[in-house]
């Protein structure tokens, strides 16, 4: 800063001045505060102010920055800002460059908890169709988690003595503080990359809500989400919930129970086939008693002691059920010519042979055989059959008479005048008229 000859400077000069000093003086600083007026530019920078109860300090915050937030500002929200102080040359006003900002008490970050817990469950994260089961008998256990905490040694010291033929699989993360929730998601995202664990334990030991809030971040609940092995939940204590709990395939209150769920104890193990060897050597000789009394009942039943009698007695049996069976065959028999003989006598009754047997006649007519029923059928001189009880008679019709008058001669015709009709036998071999 260069002052003029009368100690006069230009306003550029003095901003300038003013900047230098402040940046040299707050190079980084960490201002708590209220939110006030916050806006989010298109071009992806928020402007903002922080304010107490008496003064109020202008902020920005780059859209480097910015994106990193794992929340939503909003007016009204008391946050701790840390970056350094500046000044906006064009307007001469001083302003806090924000890098970092984080919610302060407990009631902001819960408000932040349930806002990502409702966008989350409402994409159906957390549905349990979504679920995956845990393999009965892994072989191998992967863990993500600060490798220098209690949770690993929990869990190692777990699955040591509960299945000691498990390999373990330690993927290295931070688990609180800035870039802990990147380093999670990438671990499990590893994990399935290498795709050689049957499944996955994913937590860290207890602390504060602060401590836990990585397992509460975005990236850290898809990753969990998205996992193709499945992923047991292993936050904090019993009575810690993240919203990293809701997306795993199972919640475990500790990593020391995550480690019991996911392998069965040996004892336990050993426990189970011993009782079902009991039960197997249990049925086994029930078995084998079962069958040896079969035997002994076999060896002494009166078949295999007196066989020939056996024999006898079936051999008896034998002729006694052919006895039967002639006796019910003769009587069949005599039942069905019985019945045949009804059924002969009343065809015989229906037959017309009966008929002529009474002395009746059947008359067909010789030139088409057809049975004549009636006088008007016929004609004079016309050939007829007649059937007898005994024989045929061949005739040719010399009269008709209709049945109701005495048909005169002279009605019927010529030939009726020339040759009274009359009715009798003839020959055939002599086919003369015999009248």
């Amino acid at each position: 800063m260069n002052e003029g000859d009368n100690g006069v400077l230009t306003v550029t000069e003095l901003t300038a001045g003013i900047k230098t000093l402040l940046e040299e003086a707050f190079p980084y600083v960490s201002v708590y505060g209220e939110i006030s007026n916050y806006k989010r530019h298109s071009s992806g920078h928020a402007y903002f102010s922080l304010k107490d109860d008496r003064s109020q300090l202008r902020c920005v915050m780059w859209r480097s920055a910015n994106r990193k937030l794992t929340f939503e500002p909003e007016d009204g929200m008391e946050v701790l800002a840390r970056g350094a102080l500046s000044v906006y040359d064009v307007q001469g006003q001083y302003q806090l460059v924000a890098q970092q900002l984080k919610p302060v008490g407990a009631g902001v970050l819960q408000a932040a908890f349930e806002r990502l817990k409702a966008k989350l469950e409402k994409e159906g994260l957390f549905r349990e169709e979504h679920k995956q089961a845990l393999p009965s008998f892994p072989e191998r256990v992967g863990v993500v988690t600060s490798a220098s905490g209690a949770a690993i040694r929990d869990i190692i010291q777990v699955l040591r003595r509960r299945a000691p033929w498990v390999s373990i699989i330690l993927r290295p993360a931070p688990v609180q503080g800035e870039g802990a929730a990147a380093e999670i998601a990438a671990a499990i995202e590893e994990m399935n990359d290498y795709g050689e664990v049957d499944v996955l334990i994913v937590g860290r030991g207890g602390g504060s809500v602060e401590d836990l809030w990585a397992f509460n971040e975005e990236a850290v609940v898809r990753a969990v989400y998205q996992s193709r092995i499945p992923v047991v939940s292993a936050v904090g204590h019993e009575t810690d919930y993240t919203l990293t709990d809701f997306a795993a395939d199972l919640r475990a209150p500790t990593p020391s129970g995550a480690a019991e769920i996911v392998v069965r104890d040996l004892r336990e193990l050993k426990d189970r086939s011993e009782a079902v060897l009991r039960r197997l050597c249990g049925s086994m000789t029930g078995y084998l008693d079962r069958s040896r009394q079969r035997v002994v009942t076999a060896l002494t039943s009166y078949g295999l002691r007196r066989p020939v009698d056996q024999i006898g007695q079936y051999a008896q049996f034998t002729d006694e059920l052919t006895r039967r069976l002639a006796d019910r065959c003769f009587h069949d028999h005599e039942t069905r010519v019985q019945l045949v003989g009804g059924l002969a006598g009343r065809l015989q009754a229906l037959s017309p042979l009966s008929v002529l047997e009474r002395g009746y006649a059947v008359c067909q007519r010789a030139s088409d055989g057809r049975i004549v029923r009636d006088a008007d059928e016929l004609s004079v001189d016309d050939r007829v059959n007649v059937r007898l009880r005994k024989g045929e008679a061949f005739c040719r019709v010399e009269h008709l008479h209709d049945g109701a008058e005495p048909t005169e001669p002279a009605a019927r015709g010529k030939r009726r005048e020339e040759a009274p009709a009359t009715f009798g036998l003839f020959d055939e071999s002599n086919t003369t008229e015999t009248a």
